[in-house]
C-alpha cells in the first residue's frame, strides 16, 4: 500500500497529520500490509530551496514516520529539490502549481521501481 497524502495534509497541520498517518500506517501492518510511504511532490508557490518550506517539514515528518515503523519510503520531494538545487526550473516538472506532470511523476515512479528492483 502506498501512503501519500501530505500536499492535502498542510489543510489539517503537522500533528493531525502525523496521528492520521499513525493510524494508517499500525491498521496496514496489523493487517500484514506491507507500506510504501512517500513524500509530497513540490508546490510552485513555496520555495523547495527553504529548509523552512512547510511541504520540508512535512517531508521530514513522512522520513521520521518510515524510520520509526521500519517501512520504505520514496522521498519525492528530495528528488524535485535536487533538481532544482542543479539549476533545474521546476515548472519543467510541473502540470500545474501543485501537481507533477509527465516527467515529474516519471522521477517518482522511477524510485518505486529501484525500490522494487527494477532499474
Amino acid at each position: 500500500m502506498f501512503i501519500d497524502y501530505a500536499l492535502n495534509d498542510r489543510n489539517i497541520g503537522l500533528e493531525r497529520s502525523k496521528a492520521a498517518w499513525q493510524y494508517m500506517i499500525e491498521k496496514a501492518l496489523a493487517k500484514k500490509i506491507k507500506i510504501v510511504l512517500l513524500t509530497p511532490t513540490p508546490d510552485m508557490q513555496e520555495d523547495i530551496k527553504s529548509s523552512e518550506a512547510p511541504l520540508e517539514k512535512y517531508t521530514s515528518q513522512i522520513l521520521a514516520l518510515g524510520k520509526q515503523y521500519h517501512i520504505p519510503v520514496i522521498d519525492s520531494y528530495h528528488i524535485f529539490k535536487k533538481l532544482v538545487k542543479g539549476g533545474e526550473n521546476l515548472i519543467d516538472y510541473m502540470a500545474q502549481s501543485n501537481y507533477p506532470n509527465a516527467l515529474g511523476h516519471q522521477l517518482v515512479a522511477n524510485e518505486i521501481c529501484k525500490l522494487f528492483g527494477f532499474n
